[in-house]
């Protein structure tokens, strides 16, 4: 039987933290597939625009042994419609949404997901890494070597 996983994100500056969190993805399922965000929606969320474009964000996902397919987020704020495209069997996020409120982020709620038979799990965030402390890592470098 196959296991279809959804996950989705910006995966800027992809980093060892995300490839830990695809690989638990793929070993809960037969297939993992990412909706990543668009650049104009990242722009819209986020405020600023990703560091790689969408097709370079989506490049360096396809290089990822855990990765199956990237599809693009054509929901923006509204995740229901990737998701019903995908049609899948779980959807992973990482544990640092557990004290977020992800129904709201994401526009669904659990009776949703119960009816379309969608299982939501919460994995292990890798601690230590991310592309906003990258990004201040690039920041402080450069502020340093002006002065």
């Amino acid at each position: 039987m196959s296991r279809i996983l959804y996950t989705g994100g910006t995966f800027d500056l992809f980093h060892y933290g995300h490839a830990n969190f695809l690989k638990q993805c793929y070993n809960l399922s037969n297939k993992v597939v990412v909706s990543l965000n668009t650049d104009e929606f990242i722009e819209q969320y986020k405020g600023s625009k990703p560091i790689l474009s969408y097709k370079e964000r989506e490049a360096s996902l396809l290089q990822c042994k855990y990765v199956h397919s990237v599809v693009p987020n054509i929901g923006g704020a509204d995740s229901k419609p990737s998701i019903l495209n995908v049609k899948p069997d779980i959807i992973a996020i990482g544990d640092d949404w557990a004290r977020k409120n992800y129904y709201d982020q994401m526009q669904f709620t659990q009776e949703w997901l119960d009816e379309q038979e969608i299982t939501l799990v919460y994995l292990p965030y890798t601690r230590g890494i991310s592309t906003t402390e990258i990004k201040s890592k690039i920041v402080a470098l450069s502020v340093g070597s002006r002065t």
